[in-house]
Parts: C-alpha cells; sequence; structure tokens
C-alpha cells in the first residue's frame, strides 16, 4: 500500500489524527504527510481543513412508492362475475421495491415520491424506511391520496388485468424535481420509473446527461412506456418487458432475432444497454458490444409481481459494485428466482449473501 493510502485509512479511521502523529505512524517528516493531505484535498477524497471526508454516493430512486393490492382467485377466473380470492397488502411502486430490495442488501439508496397525506402514506414511508432506505426526500401531499395498485391474480399466480389510481404522480413536476436537485447530483445512479410526468422523465433524463449521472430506466408498462420516447437519448440502460419493448421499438417481438432487432433499435434511440426481460425465458441483454441471451434460474413460481423490479435491483446492485454487464444481468435473475418463490412484492430473507451464493450456484447459461 502507497503512502498516500496509508495516510487516508489512517484519516478515515481518525478524522482527528494529527500530521505529527501520522508523521510519526509511518516514520516521514512532517512537511511530507502535509504533501500527501494537499494531495489528497486536491483529488477529493478528503474535504479540507479537519479531513472531514465526503459522504459515499448512492443510488437515488425517483418514481412511485403506493399501496399494492393483490387479489388471488381461488379457482379459474370466470369473467362479468364475482370470484372467491385471497386479498392482501404490501407497499409497492416499480422504484420503491427497487429501493427496498437495494436497502436490504445493504446499498447506500434514497427514495424520491409523493404520498398523501394519509394513514397509507404513512404505512408506505414508514415500512420502506425500515429496511435501510432514505425515505426524507419523499413529499406528502395534502389534496391526493396515496397511489393504489391493484393487481387480480389467477389460482396459478399469473396477472390476469391489474388497475392503478396514480393521480397523485402528476405533482411530481419539474419544479418539484428541481426542489431536490442536490440530493439527485450527489448520487451515483439515478433509477427512474414512468409513473413520473412525461416533462419530468425529459427533464431528468437530459439533466443527469449533462452532469453524467448514469440513468436506468424501468418503464412499468406498455401505455407508460410511450412516455419515454423523448426521454432515451443518454439513457445507460432501459429494463423494458416484451411488450413494453415493443412500444419503444416501434415492432413486434416473436423469438431471439426480434429481440436482436429490437435491441438494435432501441440502441438507435441513444440507448446504452437494453434488457429485455422475457419471464420463465429469462432475459435478453444488449450492450451494443455484445448480446447474450440468459436463461432464467430454475424456480417453483409463487406470485410473478415483483419480480421485475427484484431483477432492476439485482441489475443495479451490480453496477453499483463496479461489476460486468453480464454479471449483473446474473445478479438480476437471481434476486428476480428468490422473488418469484414468495406471495410478496420483495422477498423478505434478501441478503447480499444469499443473491451471491444462488448466482455461484448457477451457472451462466446463455441459450
Amino acid at each position: 500500500m502507497d503512502k498516500e493510502s496509508q495516510i487516508l485509512g489512517m484519516i478515515q479511521r481518525n478524522p482527528f489524527i494529527s500530521q505529527r502523529e501520522i508523521a510519526d505512524e509511518l516514520d516521514l517528516a512532517r512537511p511530507a504527510v502535509s504533501g500527501y493531505i494537499a494531495s489528497l484535498i486536491k483529488s477529493g477524497k478528503i474535504k479540507g481543513r479537519a479531513y472531514i471526508l465526503p459522504e459515499p454516493k448512492g443510488v437515488t430512486c425517483i418514481g412511485g412508492a403506493h399501496l399494492d393490492r393483490k387479489a388471488t382467485c381461488r379457482e379459474t377466473i370466470q369473467y362479468e362475475t364475482s370470484n372467491p380470492v385471497t386479498m392482501a397488502e404490501t407497499c409497492g411502486g416499480v422504484v420503491r421495491n427497487i429501493s427496498e430490495n437495494l436497502g436490504r442488501l445493504g446499498a447506500i439508496v434514497s427514495l424520491i415520491s409523493m404520498v398523501g397525506n394519509d394513514k397509507e402514506g404513512e404505512w408506505v414511508i414508514k415500512n420502506t424506511g425500515k429496511y435501510g432506505v432514505d425515505t426524507s426526500q419523499i413529499h406528502k401531499d395534502k389534496k391526493q391520496a396515496t397511489g393504489t395498485y391493484t393487481a387480480i391474480l389467477d389460482k396459478n399466480g399469473n396477472m390476469a388485468v391489474a388497475v392503478a389510481d396514480m393521480n397523485i404522480y402528476e405533482q411530481m413536476t419539474v419544479p418539484f424535481i428541481m426542489q431536490k436537485w442536490q440530493h439527485i447530483a450527489e448520487s451515483s445512479l439515478v433509477v427512474l420509473d414512468t409513473n413520473l410526468p412525461e416533462q419530468t422523465l425529459f427533464y431528468l433524463t437530459e439533466r443527469c446527461k449533462l452532469e453524467n449521472i448514469p440513468v436506468i430506466v424501468d418503464p412499468v408498462s406498455t401505455i407508460k412506456s410511450k412516455k419515454l420516447m423523448k426521454s432515451l437519448s443518454g439513457i445507460h440502460s432501459i429494463l423494458p418487458n416484451k411488450e413494453e419493448a415493443e412500444v419503444i421499438a416501434g415492432m413486434e417481438i416473436h423469438g431471439l432475432d426480434h429481440c436482436k432487432e429490437a435491441a438494435r433499435k432501441i440502441h438507435g434511440l441513444g440507448v446504452k444497454n437494453v434488457i429485455i426481460t422475457l419471464g420463465s425465458q429469462g432475459v435478453f441483454a444488449s450492450s451494443g458490444q455484445e448480446a447474450v441471451h440468459l436463461a432464467a434460474f430454475p424456480v417453483r413460481t409463487v406470485d410473478v409481481t415483483g419480480a421485475g423490479d427484484a431483477f432492476a435491483a439485482g441489475y443495479l446492485f451490480g453496477l453499483s459494485k463496479k461489476m460486468e454487464f453480464v454479471q449483473s444481468c446474473q445478479y438480476g435473475l437471481a434476486l428476480a428466482s428468490l422473488t418469484l418463490q414468495t406471495g410478496l412484492s420483495v422477498y423478505p430473507h434478501l441478503t447480499a449473501e444469499r443473491m451471491t451464493k444462488l448466482v455461484e450456484e448457477n451457472e451462466c447459461i446463455s441459450i
């Protein structure tokens, strides 16, 4: 270890250590220590006098945080009549789910969203923050109710239809985001979902591009995917499912050749990495330089809700750890497989060690 790294380590352990103490410990002259410290200040590794260390940058998630309701039919769905169901309520929202997954994995993560000034909003904030997510940037709106998402699942756990009341997110305007910019500017990665208004998505992607902050986008749904058409240039990664990719690429997808062509078209719109999630068929991932179809991990599916959000979180975890593109996708597949095995939107026993072990036990299979 070089002298500069040794000095930085000593300051991290004791920010009040004197230059004389450092010099004596490392058998250096005090002026030499002063020179090393000046170099550390210049490089941004310490902040001026008293050796104030910069806060580590984290992932900022911006978008939906609301109440998820899941109604699972006990028998085969009968349309135009009442169906007996089992009802469950959890916290939801694409980026909220992503942020909770990342918090459980020990990542530095914050959530910018909007909830109503009601008991549902309080519940969402409380049950997100307890997993290590910074919820200080969530705004309570006095005029709008907390958003709700209701999914109707068949007896096998597959979604039949979903309905959503997301009117509150129309208040997440450009001026609202500008008020949060000091926080956003300190991010290592920014994650967006399309619950945001179209103008807000455009502002965020353009400003992050100008300030060199990588942006990752989850399109959420086929309808909301249309909001992205003006905001794709400069995006680091986009994670659509097959139907969302069809909307963005403007073509139907039937098989891997079509996935490759859709990815090529989306790259042409300015996106660096395109990852098309294919459910039980895994993912098609393209970085422009390489394209690969990765198999899903073998699993007995209980409920598909939240699996896409889990994939995104696993992929982001890989990016935050500076992993290679394909390896980051493997972490996404691992986390998705864990989530598929639970009736909850976030796997309740998640740890980074458990996810890493699953990746190590499942060979990366390109098909």
